[in-house]
């Protein structure tokens, strides 16, 4: 028997799933952190100003780059996971090779999620496909300080709509998925880009 297709949205994903989705369960991964460390020349941003979109990164990986971030031991990244329908595996597989073409990479993940009565982490899916920006690709830029991130994702705007919009919605979606999922990074980055909305309204 063929494995499902199964695809862990960590970014974007997760608030415009991808099609032909016949089942999702919220999950985590372990021993990876989720950075606004990859510039978006396509989607949140133009080739002139990038902006800046979610990437995943191994946490060992992740330390070398790590100096400006504030919550650098953070490795739990809280996201979906997709079952496709196997009837239109092939054509998802092509769409999502589009929309992460730029500098991602396919890689094979556990996804862990927590049983409710007994409190104890589980594996939910074994071998779930996810894109990954590696390091070594020409998008990666590592960690900036807070506040420069702040800013380049509060005026950058691509085809795709505002940046800040993409960090809205990917934080609102993540306080939902599950009583446990929180992330350091998102909670204070979105606090910094909203105070920049509000000093612009006085």
């Amino acid at each position: 028997m063929v494995a499902p297709f199964v695809i862990f949205g960590y970014g974007s994903l997760i608030f415009k799933p991808p099609p032909h989705v016949i089942a999702q369960v919220p999950g985590f991964l372990k021993g990876y952190v989720r950075r606004f460390a990859q510039m978006s020349h396509d989607h949140r941003g133009t080739p002139e100003r990038p902006g800046r979109v979610v990437t995943l990164v191994h946490k060992e990986e992740w330390d070398k780059f790590s100096g400006s971030d504030p919550f650098p031991d953070d490795d739990i990244v809280w996201g979906i996971a997709y079952t496709i329908d196997p009837v239109f595996e092939a054509e998802v597989r092509e769409y999502l090779d589009y929309r992460e073409k730029d500098g991602y990479t396919m890689e094979t993940l556990d996804i862990y999620g927590i049983d409710q009565t007994t409190g104890t982490e589980r594996v939910l899916i074994h071998g779930a496909f996810c894109y990954v920006g590696r390091n070594d690709n020409p998008s990666f830029i590592g960690s900036e300080p807070l506040d420069v991130l702040a800013g380049n994702i509060w005026k950058s705007v691509g085809p795709s709509g505002a940046n800040k919009d993409y960090l809205y919605m990917l934080a609102d979606a993540v306080k939902t998925l599950s009583p446990d999922s929180f992330d350091s990074h998102l909670v204070a980055l979105e606090a910094r880009v909203r105070a920049l909305d509000n000093a612009k309204e006085y």
